[in-house]
């Protein structure tokens, strides 16, 4: 079974101690690829060693609207160098978050702004936050891609995925007519989260990628403790059987829909 967890933060100081034993329990559990995304620029710079220090390791760089305001006019060709680095596949994570509003809403929006321009620009896949901020998010996701496909960018086709997906149902056709995959997580194990995994079972198998946000969003039967990539298999099987599909089949298309997205294997 291969499996991709294409979302964990193994830069962090939660995996100092051990992050070479967490990435061979990974291997060993099949995952074959990780995507790193940065919050800011120290992180991605991070992100991308860690990319050249690991085979089974990619980067996202950018700057994360929680850290919004360390951004200045030095960052943006800071992260174009990083972009043009080869294991760098995504600009990311980049969004707007109004639940921690740790930067101002217009500082947030520029800044995601002009993350969206950069990747127009290096023609890279955009990592999305989102948290309470989904019309806003979704708005500014329309224009932009609107601007893509009137420009004849190839990156029209695949212009990013939502991760950890928090829209809900009511905003899922939006997503997918803009083009976007869907990132599902560890609460999609959690007792009480019937409307994700509805996401999950409605959503076309070709939009869907899975997740760990590690150390973050620790799914079942972990949850309490630290996340690691090995445990993106638990959302596997999780979605698996919401689809009733096997979760070798489950590993093999969002596998699939990774390559696609990322294009780290070509």
């Amino acid at each position: 079974m291969i499996l991709t967890d294409t979302h964990c933060h193994l830069n962090l100081e939660q995996f100092d101690s051990d992050r070479q034993e967490v990435v061979s329990r990974a291997r060993a559990a099949g995952v074959s690829r990780i995507l790193n995304p940065a919050l800011d620029l120290a992180s991605s710079q991070e992100a991308s060693r860690l990319a050249e220090d690991y085979p089974e390791v990619y980067a996202a760089v950018g700057v994360h609207p929680n850290s919004a305001l360390t951004w200045d006019e030095g960052t943006p060709a800071k992260l174009r160098g990083l972009a043009d680095q080869p294991k760098v596949v995504a600009i990311g994570e980049i969004g707007l978050d109004y639940y921690r509003d740790r930067a101002p809403k217009p500082v947030q929006r520029q800044v995601f702004e002009r993350q969206l321009g950069l990747a127009a620009e290096v023609e890279l896949p955009v990592v999305i936050h989102n948290r309470d901020a989904t019309e806003d998010v979704l708005a500014v996701l329309a224009e932009w891609r609107a601007g893509l496909s009137e420009s004849g960018s190839p990156l029209a086709e695949r212009p990013g995925v939502l991760h950890s997906y928090a829209g809900g149902l009511s905003h899922l056709p939006e997503v997918l007519s803009l083009g976007f995959y869907v990132g599902i997580t560890g609460p999609v194990t959690f007792r009480k989260a019937d409307e994700l995994r509805q996401v999950a079972g409605a959503l076309p198998l070709e939009r869907l990628l899975i997740e760990t946000d590690a150390p973050y969003l620790t799914p079942e039967p972990f949850r309490g403790r630290r996340n690691e990539p090995a445990h993106v298999r638990f959302v596997a099987e999780r979605i698996a059987e919401v689809r009733a599909i096997s979760v070798g089949e489950l590993a093999r298309i969002t596998a699939q829909n990774a390559e696609r997205l990322f294009k780290w294997d070509g």
